[in-house]
Protein backbone atom coordinates (compact mmCIF):
# COMPACT_ATOMS: atom_id res chain seq x y z
CA UNK A 1 0.00 0.00 0.00
CA UNK A 2 2.81 2.46 0.85
CA UNK A 3 4.27 2.08 -2.65
CA UNK A 4 0.87 2.91 -4.16
CA UNK A 5 0.76 6.29 -2.43
CA UNK A 6 4.40 7.35 -2.66
CA UNK A 7 3.74 9.65 -5.62
CA UNK A 8 1.30 11.69 -3.49
CA UNK A 9 4.15 12.73 -1.14
CA UNK A 10 6.40 15.79 -1.56
CA UNK A 11 8.99 17.67 0.48
CA UNK A 12 7.58 20.02 3.13
CA UNK A 13 8.13 23.33 1.34
CA UNK A 14 5.90 26.28 0.58
CA UNK A 15 6.35 25.70 -3.15
CA UNK A 16 5.13 22.11 -2.82
CA UNK A 17 2.08 23.24 -0.86
CA UNK A 18 1.24 25.90 -3.42
CA UNK A 19 1.47 23.37 -6.27
CA UNK A 20 -1.37 21.41 -4.67
CA UNK A 21 -3.74 24.36 -4.97
CA UNK A 22 -5.78 25.50 -7.96
CA UNK A 23 -5.31 29.17 -7.05
CA UNK A 24 -3.16 31.28 -4.75
CA UNK A 25 -5.32 31.56 -1.62
CA UNK A 26 -5.80 34.69 0.44
CA UNK A 27 -5.92 32.45 3.50
CA UNK A 28 -3.68 29.39 3.60
CA UNK A 29 -4.78 27.46 6.68
CA UNK A 30 -2.27 25.11 8.28
CA UNK A 31 -3.87 22.94 10.93
CA UNK A 32 -2.34 21.03 13.79
CA UNK A 33 -3.84 17.95 15.49
CA UNK A 34 -2.48 18.81 18.95
CA UNK A 35 -1.29 21.89 20.79
CA UNK A 36 1.94 22.68 22.58
CA UNK A 37 4.49 20.88 20.39
CA UNK A 38 7.30 23.22 19.33
CA UNK A 39 8.35 20.81 16.57
CA UNK A 40 5.07 21.59 14.78
CA UNK A 41 5.43 25.31 15.43
CA UNK A 42 8.98 25.24 14.07
CA UNK A 43 7.60 23.70 10.88
CA UNK A 44 4.93 26.43 10.76
CA UNK A 45 7.62 29.10 11.15
CA UNK A 46 9.67 27.59 8.35
CA UNK A 47 6.69 27.53 5.98
CA UNK A 48 5.79 31.12 6.88
CA UNK A 49 9.31 32.32 6.13
CA UNK A 50 9.16 30.64 2.73
CA UNK A 51 5.71 32.08 2.01
CA UNK A 52 7.01 35.55 2.86
CA UNK A 53 10.18 35.27 0.78
CA UNK A 54 8.79 33.32 -2.17
CA UNK A 55 5.06 34.02 -2.37
CA UNK A 56 4.62 37.54 -1.00
CA UNK A 57 2.62 36.62 2.09
CA UNK A 58 2.79 39.32 4.76
CA UNK A 59 0.55 38.19 7.64
CA UNK A 60 0.38 35.28 10.02
CA UNK A 61 -2.66 34.72 12.22
CA UNK A 62 -2.66 32.18 15.03
CA UNK A 63 -5.17 30.66 17.46
CA UNK A 64 -4.68 33.31 20.12
CA UNK A 65 -6.65 36.17 21.68
CA UNK A 66 -7.41 38.76 18.98
CA UNK A 67 -7.19 41.68 21.41
CA UNK A 68 -3.88 40.59 22.89
CA UNK A 69 -2.56 40.00 19.37
CA UNK A 70 -2.53 43.78 18.86
CA UNK A 71 0.36 43.93 21.33
CA UNK A 72 2.39 41.57 19.12
CA UNK A 73 1.45 43.43 15.94
CA UNK A 74 2.60 46.75 17.46
CA UNK A 75 5.92 45.17 18.34
CA UNK A 76 6.64 43.55 14.98
CA UNK A 77 5.56 46.62 12.97
CA UNK A 78 6.93 49.46 15.11
CA UNK A 79 9.04 47.97 17.91
CA UNK A 80 6.64 48.94 20.72
CA UNK A 81 7.65 47.20 23.96
CA UNK A 82 10.23 44.48 24.47
CA UNK A 83 10.19 40.91 23.25
CA UNK A 84 9.81 39.62 26.81
CA UNK A 85 6.84 41.90 27.46
CA UNK A 86 5.19 41.01 24.18
CA UNK A 87 5.47 37.27 24.72
CA UNK A 88 3.95 37.62 28.19
CA UNK A 89 1.15 40.00 27.24
CA UNK A 90 0.44 39.36 23.58
CA UNK A 91 -0.21 35.61 23.21
CA UNK A 92 -2.95 33.77 25.09
CA UNK A 93 -3.60 30.18 26.20
CA UNK A 94 -0.15 30.07 27.86
CA UNK A 95 1.58 29.82 24.46
CA UNK A 96 3.70 32.91 24.97
CA UNK A 97 6.21 30.66 26.75
CA UNK A 98 6.80 28.61 23.59
CA UNK A 99 10.32 28.96 22.21
CA UNK A 100 8.95 28.56 18.67
CA UNK A 101 6.38 31.33 19.14
CA UNK A 102 9.10 33.57 20.55
CA UNK A 103 11.31 32.87 17.53
CA UNK A 104 8.43 33.67 15.18
CA UNK A 105 7.88 37.09 16.77
CA UNK A 106 11.62 37.82 16.94
CA UNK A 107 12.09 36.94 13.26
CA UNK A 108 9.12 39.03 12.15
CA UNK A 109 10.48 42.10 13.95
CA UNK A 110 13.95 41.53 12.49
CA UNK A 111 12.49 41.17 8.99
CA UNK A 112 10.63 44.45 9.29
CA UNK A 113 13.76 46.43 10.24
CA UNK A 114 16.22 44.55 8.05
CA UNK A 115 15.91 46.64 4.89
CA UNK A 116 17.57 49.75 6.31
CA UNK A 117 17.56 51.93 9.39
CA UNK A 118 14.09 53.22 8.56
CA UNK A 119 12.68 49.71 8.21
CA UNK A 120 10.49 48.41 5.42
CA UNK A 121 7.67 50.45 3.88
CA UNK A 122 4.35 49.88 5.64
CA UNK A 123 3.00 47.93 2.66
CA UNK A 124 5.85 45.41 2.91
CA UNK A 125 5.93 44.92 6.67
CA UNK A 126 4.94 41.63 8.21
CA UNK A 127 1.81 41.69 10.35
CA UNK A 128 0.66 39.49 13.23
CA UNK A 129 -2.89 38.69 14.28
CA UNK A 130 -4.58 36.58 16.88
CA UNK A 131 -7.91 35.38 15.54
CA UNK A 132 -9.40 33.60 18.56
CA UNK A 133 -11.77 35.44 20.84
CA UNK A 134 -10.67 36.48 24.35
CA UNK A 135 -11.77 33.06 25.55
CA UNK A 136 -10.32 30.23 27.59
CA UNK A 137 -11.74 26.77 28.24
CA UNK A 138 -12.88 27.77 31.72
CA UNK A 139 -14.10 31.32 31.15
CA UNK A 140 -14.55 34.26 28.83
CA UNK A 141 -13.20 37.77 29.24
CA UNK A 142 -15.28 40.76 30.27
CA UNK A 143 -16.41 42.80 27.25
CA UNK A 144 -15.06 45.89 29.00
CA UNK A 145 -11.80 46.28 27.04
CA UNK A 146 -13.41 45.91 23.63
CA UNK A 147 -16.48 48.03 24.39
CA UNK A 148 -14.62 50.90 26.03
CA UNK A 149 -11.99 50.93 23.27
CA UNK A 150 -14.70 51.15 20.61
CA UNK A 151 -16.56 53.86 22.51
CA UNK A 152 -13.33 55.82 23.06
CA UNK A 153 -12.42 55.65 19.37
CA UNK A 154 -15.82 57.01 18.36
CA UNK A 155 -16.07 59.58 21.18
CA UNK A 156 -12.84 61.20 20.01
CA UNK A 157 -14.00 61.50 16.40
CA UNK A 158 -17.78 61.95 16.07
CA UNK A 159 -20.35 64.35 17.48
CA UNK A 160 -21.26 63.37 21.04
CA UNK A 161 -24.98 63.55 20.15
CA UNK A 162 -24.49 60.57 17.82
CA UNK A 163 -23.22 58.27 20.57
CA UNK A 164 -25.84 55.96 22.12
CA UNK A 165 -24.27 56.20 25.59
CA UNK A 166 -21.55 57.82 27.67
CA UNK A 167 -18.41 56.14 28.99
CA UNK A 168 -19.84 56.40 32.51
CA UNK A 169 -22.99 54.57 31.45
CA UNK A 170 -20.93 51.75 29.94
CA UNK A 171 -18.86 51.50 33.12
CA UNK A 172 -22.00 51.28 35.27
CA UNK A 173 -23.58 48.58 33.12
CA UNK A 174 -20.36 46.54 32.93
CA UNK A 175 -19.85 46.53 36.68
CA UNK A 176 -17.00 44.52 38.19
CA UNK A 177 -15.07 42.37 35.71
CA UNK A 178 -15.19 39.32 37.97
CA UNK A 179 -18.94 39.20 37.32
CA UNK A 180 -18.05 38.21 33.76
CA UNK A 181 -14.99 36.03 34.32
CA UNK A 182 -16.21 33.67 37.08
CA UNK A 183 -14.91 30.22 35.96
CA UNK A 184 -17.80 28.52 37.78
CA UNK A 185 -20.15 29.88 35.10
CA UNK A 186 -18.85 27.41 32.52
CA UNK A 187 -20.53 24.53 34.38
CA UNK A 188 -23.21 26.51 36.24
CA UNK A 189 -25.25 28.89 34.07
CA UNK A 190 -26.76 30.54 37.13
CA UNK A 191 -23.31 32.00 37.91
CA UNK A 192 -23.20 33.87 34.58
CA UNK A 193 -24.24 37.49 34.17
CA UNK A 194 -24.78 37.05 30.44
CA UNK A 195 -28.58 37.24 30.53
CA UNK A 196 -28.90 40.00 33.12
CA UNK A 197 -30.75 43.22 32.33
CA UNK A 198 -27.41 45.04 32.18
CA UNK A 199 -26.00 42.53 29.69
CA UNK A 200 -29.08 42.95 27.51
CA UNK A 201 -28.59 46.73 27.47
CA UNK A 202 -24.93 46.29 26.63
CA UNK A 203 -25.75 44.11 23.62
CA UNK A 204 -28.04 46.84 22.25
CA UNK A 205 -25.45 49.55 22.91
CA UNK A 206 -22.68 47.49 21.30
CA UNK A 207 -24.84 46.99 18.22
CA UNK A 208 -25.52 50.76 18.06
CA UNK A 209 -21.83 51.58 18.43
CA UNK A 210 -20.88 49.19 15.62
CA UNK A 211 -23.63 50.63 13.44
CA UNK A 212 -22.30 54.14 14.10
CA UNK A 213 -18.79 53.01 13.23
CA UNK A 214 -20.05 51.67 9.89
CA UNK A 215 -22.10 54.77 9.17
CA UNK A 216 -19.16 57.09 9.82
CA UNK A 217 -16.60 55.05 7.86
CA UNK A 218 -15.70 57.68 5.20
CA UNK A 219 -15.05 60.32 7.85
CA UNK A 220 -13.22 57.99 10.25
CA UNK A 221 -10.78 56.59 7.70
CA UNK A 222 -9.93 60.13 6.56
CA UNK A 223 -9.64 61.50 10.10
CA UNK A 224 -7.42 58.66 11.37
CA UNK A 225 -6.16 55.79 9.25
CA UNK A 226 -7.32 52.53 7.76
CA UNK A 227 -5.39 50.64 10.46
CA UNK A 228 -7.10 52.57 13.27
CA UNK A 229 -10.50 51.93 11.69
CA UNK A 230 -9.67 48.23 11.29
CA UNK A 231 -8.84 48.07 14.98
CA UNK A 232 -12.10 49.77 15.89
CA UNK A 233 -13.94 47.15 13.82
CA UNK A 234 -12.05 44.46 15.74
CA UNK A 235 -13.21 46.05 19.00
CA UNK A 236 -16.79 45.97 17.74
CA UNK A 237 -16.64 42.35 16.55
CA UNK A 238 -15.09 41.29 19.83
CA UNK A 239 -17.57 43.15 22.02
CA UNK A 240 -20.55 41.69 20.16
CA UNK A 241 -19.04 38.20 20.12
CA UNK A 242 -18.24 38.25 23.84
CA UNK A 243 -21.71 39.49 24.77
CA UNK A 244 -23.24 36.75 22.62
CA UNK A 245 -20.94 34.18 24.22
CA UNK A 246 -21.84 35.34 27.74
CA UNK A 247 -25.53 35.17 26.82
CA UNK A 248 -25.16 31.48 26.02
CA UNK A 249 -23.03 30.94 29.14
CA UNK A 250 -26.15 31.89 31.11
CA UNK A 251 -28.51 29.70 29.06
CA UNK A 252 -30.10 26.52 30.38
CA UNK A 253 -30.99 25.23 26.92
CA UNK A 254 -29.77 21.72 25.92
CA UNK A 255 -28.05 23.50 23.00
CA UNK A 256 -25.95 25.63 25.39
CA UNK A 257 -22.56 23.99 24.78
CA UNK A 258 -23.15 23.62 21.05
CA UNK A 259 -23.92 27.33 20.84
CA UNK A 260 -20.83 28.23 22.88
CA UNK A 261 -18.39 26.34 20.65
CA UNK A 262 -20.23 27.64 17.59
CA UNK A 263 -20.05 31.27 18.75
CA UNK A 264 -16.31 30.88 19.34
CA UNK A 265 -15.70 29.64 15.79
CA UNK A 266 -17.98 32.34 14.41
CA UNK A 267 -15.81 34.95 16.15
CA UNK A 268 -12.76 33.28 14.63
CA UNK A 269 -14.34 33.34 11.17
CA UNK A 270 -15.15 37.05 11.37
CA UNK A 271 -11.56 37.80 12.39
CA UNK A 272 -10.18 35.66 9.56
CA UNK A 273 -12.28 37.44 6.96
CA UNK A 274 -10.87 40.73 8.23
CA UNK A 275 -7.34 39.30 7.91
CA UNK A 276 -8.11 38.16 4.37
CA UNK A 277 -9.21 41.66 3.41
CA UNK A 278 -5.70 42.90 4.25
CA UNK A 279 -3.89 40.48 1.93
CA UNK A 280 -2.64 36.88 1.74
CA UNK A 281 -2.01 35.29 5.14
CA UNK A 282 -0.94 32.02 6.70
CA UNK A 283 -3.30 31.01 9.49
CA UNK A 284 -2.50 28.39 12.08
CA UNK A 285 -4.79 26.65 14.53
CA UNK A 286 -6.12 23.25 15.48
CA UNK A 287 -7.37 21.19 12.54
CA UNK A 288 -10.86 21.23 14.08
CA UNK A 289 -11.07 25.04 13.74
CA UNK A 290 -9.89 25.09 10.12
CA UNK A 291 -11.48 22.06 8.44
CA UNK A 292 -14.29 22.43 5.93
CA UNK A 293 -16.51 19.70 7.33
CA UNK A 294 -18.40 19.88 10.62
CA UNK A 295 -16.33 19.74 13.78
CA UNK A 296 -17.18 17.32 16.57
CA UNK A 297 -16.16 16.79 20.16
CA UNK A 298 -17.50 15.40 23.43
CA UNK A 299 -17.78 17.46 26.61
CA UNK A 300 -18.89 15.63 29.74
CA UNK A 301 -20.07 12.72 27.60
CA UNK A 302 -22.19 15.06 25.46
CA UNK A 303 -21.53 14.93 21.68
CA UNK A 304 -21.27 18.34 20.03
CA UNK A 305 -21.32 19.27 16.34
CA UNK A 306 -20.77 22.73 14.86
CA UNK A 307 -19.40 24.45 11.79
CA UNK A 308 -15.75 25.43 12.19
CA UNK A 309 -14.25 28.81 11.36
CA UNK A 310 -12.67 27.21 8.29
CA UNK A 311 -16.01 25.92 7.05
CA UNK A 312 -17.59 29.36 7.50
CA UNK A 313 -14.72 31.19 5.79
CA UNK A 314 -14.46 28.66 2.97
CA UNK A 315 -18.07 29.31 1.96
CA UNK A 316 -17.24 33.03 1.66
CA UNK A 317 -13.84 32.85 -0.03
CA UNK A 318 -14.13 29.73 -2.21
CA UNK A 319 -10.72 29.05 -3.74
CA UNK A 320 -9.41 31.99 -1.72
CA UNK A 321 -9.35 29.58 1.24
CA UNK A 322 -7.09 26.52 1.34
CA UNK A 323 -6.77 24.01 4.18
CA UNK A 324 -3.76 21.81 4.84
CA UNK A 325 -4.21 19.47 7.80
CA UNK A 326 -1.34 18.09 9.87
CA UNK A 327 -1.18 14.45 10.96
CA UNK A 328 1.35 12.73 13.19
CA UNK A 329 2.88 9.30 13.49
CA UNK A 330 3.98 9.22 17.12
CA UNK A 331 4.01 11.50 20.16
CA UNK A 332 5.66 8.97 22.41
CA UNK A 333 5.97 11.27 25.42
CA UNK A 334 2.16 11.46 25.40
CA UNK A 335 1.66 7.72 24.90
CA UNK A 336 0.83 7.98 21.18
CA UNK A 337 2.87 5.16 19.65
CA UNK A 338 3.28 3.76 16.13
CA UNK A 339 -0.07 3.99 14.30
CA UNK A 340 -1.82 0.80 13.18
CA UNK A 341 -0.90 0.01 9.56
CA UNK A 342 -4.52 0.06 8.37
CA UNK A 343 -5.03 3.71 9.37
CA UNK A 344 -4.17 6.78 7.28
CA UNK A 345 -1.38 7.64 9.70
CA UNK A 346 -0.13 4.05 9.53
CA UNK A 347 0.03 4.16 5.73
CA UNK A 348 1.92 7.45 5.83
CA UNK A 349 4.21 6.16 8.58
CA UNK A 350 5.38 3.46 6.16
CA UNK A 351 6.72 6.11 3.77
CA UNK A 352 10.48 6.70 3.95
CA UNK A 353 10.29 10.46 4.69
CA UNK A 354 10.35 11.81 8.23
CA UNK A 355 7.96 14.52 7.12
CA UNK A 356 6.19 15.19 3.86
CA UNK A 357 3.34 17.05 2.18
CA UNK A 358 0.62 14.77 0.84
CA UNK A 359 -1.77 15.53 -2.00
CA UNK A 360 -4.94 14.73 -0.01
CA UNK A 361 -7.43 14.38 -2.90
CA UNK A 362 -5.03 12.06 -4.77
CA UNK A 363 -4.49 10.05 -1.60
CA UNK A 364 -8.24 9.73 -1.12
CA UNK A 365 -8.61 8.55 -4.72
CA UNK A 366 -5.80 6.00 -4.29
CA UNK A 367 -7.50 4.59 -1.20
CA UNK A 368 -11.07 4.66 -2.48
CA UNK A 369 -11.33 0.87 -2.75
CA UNK A 370 -9.86 0.21 0.71
CA UNK A 371 -10.93 2.97 3.08
CA UNK A 372 -8.52 3.05 6.03
CA UNK A 373 -9.74 2.41 9.54
CA UNK A 374 -10.13 5.38 11.91
CA UNK A 375 -7.20 5.76 14.27
CA UNK A 376 -8.02 5.93 17.98
CA UNK A 377 -5.64 7.98 20.09
CA UNK A 378 -4.94 6.84 23.66
CA UNK A 379 -4.36 10.50 24.56
CA UNK A 380 -7.24 12.98 24.44
CA UNK A 381 -4.91 15.77 23.29
CA UNK A 382 -4.26 14.29 19.83
CA UNK A 383 -6.99 14.22 17.17
CA UNK A 384 -6.28 11.69 14.39
CA UNK A 385 -7.37 12.30 10.80
CA UNK A 386 -10.86 11.20 9.86
CA UNK A 387 -10.37 8.94 6.80
CA UNK A 388 -13.90 9.80 5.60
CA UNK A 389 -12.87 13.42 5.09
CA UNK A 390 -9.50 13.06 3.37
CA UNK A 391 -10.62 14.75 0.18
CA UNK A 392 -12.06 17.75 2.06
CA UNK A 393 -8.56 19.10 2.71
CA UNK A 394 -6.23 20.37 0.02
CA UNK A 395 -3.20 18.67 1.51
CA UNK A 396 -1.76 16.94 4.56
CA UNK A 397 1.52 17.67 6.29
CA UNK A 398 2.67 14.42 7.87
CA UNK A 399 5.28 14.39 10.63
CA UNK A 400 6.54 10.90 11.40
CA UNK A 401 7.73 11.34 14.99
CA UNK A 402 7.27 14.33 17.29
CA UNK A 403 10.12 14.70 19.81
CA UNK A 404 9.42 15.98 23.30
CA UNK A 405 9.65 19.77 23.38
Amino acid sequence: MATDIEDTAHAVEAAAVMRLLRARPRLLALGEPTHGEDALLDLRNELFRQLVEQEGYRTIAIESDCMRGLVVDDYVTSGTGTLDEVMEQGISHGWGTSAANRELVRWMRAYNVRADDDGRPASERLRFAGFDGPLEITHAASPRQALTALHGYLADRVDADLLPCTADMLDRLLGADDRWTDPAAMMDPSRSTGQSAEAGQLRLLADDLVALLDAQTPHLITATSRDDWDRARLYGRTALGLLRYHYWMAATSPARMTRLVGVRDQMMAHNLLAVAARGPALIHAHNSHLQREKSTMRIGGMPLEWWSAGALVSTQLGEGYAFVATALGTIRHQGVDTPPPDTVEGLLYALPEDRCVIDAPRLAAALCDTRPAPRVSPWFGYSPLDPAHLADSDGIVFVRDVPQS
